[in-house]
C-alpha cells in the first residue's frame, strides 16, 4: 500500500509497488538481499533501501 509520502509497509509490499525498486533490487547480490530482508520491516521507501544498503555495505556484513 503506498502512501501519500512515498513510504510504504515493508519491503516486500516496496517491491511489490514501485518498479524502480524492484529493478534495483534485483541487481544485488544474493546475500545483500538476504541481509535487506531480515530487515524488511525496516525498508519502507526506496531511499530507505539505499540507504540501508549502503549501511550493509560500510559496515562489511556482506563481502563485495
Amino acid at each position: 500500500m503506498n502512501h501519500e509520502n512515498g513510504n510504504y509497509l515493508c519491503l516486500s509490499d516496496l517491491l511489490d509497488q514501485d518498479l524502480s525498486a524492484y529493478e534495483f533490487y534485483q541487481t544485488l547480490s544474493p546475500e545483500e538481499r538476504r541481509q535487506l530482508e531480515r530487515e524488511e520491516d525496516g525498508v519502507t521507501s526506496f531511499s530507505n533501501l539505499l540507504s540501508r544498503l549502503e549501511r550493509i555495505r560500510d559496515a562489511g556484513i556482506v563481502p563485495d
